[in-house]
């Protein structure tokens, strides 16, 4: 059984928390259905005081938020050297959205807004070669649907990183920063409800960048692929699996 640590960066829309669950939840609520029932605690690092010992954890998932991390706020700037043991050490790591930005940021890429504006909605994600091949993302399709909600991206990847997805927005959809660390842009965590919840948020926003959120909503539908990697994490975790190269 895997020791997994929810490092929660952020909460949702207050009616989205209510009516669904807030980020820590909805990975809880996928993580359940998990065959290997992993131990999941939750690690709140935007009103903490102090960062958790990694002693006693196989594996991270770093939650989305709205915050921004090229703001460099200070609790997310602590989290940086944090995250970068947790790599020395070889422990599984998969960072989601905000996640995803503040891993490639931690290890020597960046993370700002992305110079095309917001993606949001069911979109496609495709696997690039190296993602075939991975052990975290090659049980997927090569094109899969995934839900998305960023207006930041990771606009460098870290040397060394290896690109695993990419779509016609954003060419950096997943990385692998090490053995067992990953990071997505998308939210496996997302049900259909809540992305049509949040596209209802971001009507304003989405309307100045010339889309149309009705559009966007009519459009939602199921990701089971994508949300499917939150189990096959939580496998790897316990497994110990390590990828031999980033190849």
């Amino acid at each position: 059984m895997s020791r997994l640590l929810i490092v929660k960066t952020g909460d949702s829309y207050p009616d989205i928390a209510r009516d669904h669950g807030d980020f820590e939840t909805l990975f809880q609520q996928v993580l359940a259905g998990s065959p290997t029932a992993p131990s999941v605690r939750v690690f709140d690092a935007t009103r903490a005081t102090a960062l958790p010992r990694l002693d006693d954890v196989d594996g991270l998932l770093i939650t989305g938020s709205h915050a921004m991390v090229s703001h460099a706020e200070p609790w997310s700037e602590a989290l940086k050297p944090w995250l970068v043991e947790a790599r020395d050490r070889n422990i599984a790591m998969l960072g989601v959205c905000y996640g995803h930005q503040l891993m490639a940021s931690a290890f020597g890429g960046a993370s700002d807004f992305h110079p095309a504006g917001r993606e949001s909605g069911t979109r496609e994600v495709t696997l690039t070669e190296a993602g075939q091949q991975d052990p975290l993302l090659g049980s997927l399709p090569g094109t899969f649907r995934a839900h998305l909600s960023h207006a930041q991206t990771v606009i460098r990847a870290p040397a060394g990183a290896c690109v695993l997805a990419t779509n016609g927005h954003d060419p950096h959809q997943a990385l692998r920063h090490g053995p067992r660390q990953w990071s997505v842009q998308f939210h496996p965590e997302f049900t259909e409800a809540v992305m049509r919840a949040y596209l209802g948020h971001q009507r304003d926003a989405l309307r100045d960048q010339g889309e149309a959120a009705e559009r966007l909503i009519a459009d939602v539908g199921g990701t089971p692929e994508a949300t499917g990697l939150l189990t096959r994490f939580a496998l790897l975790a316990a497994s110990q699996q390590a990828v031999a190269s980033l190849s």
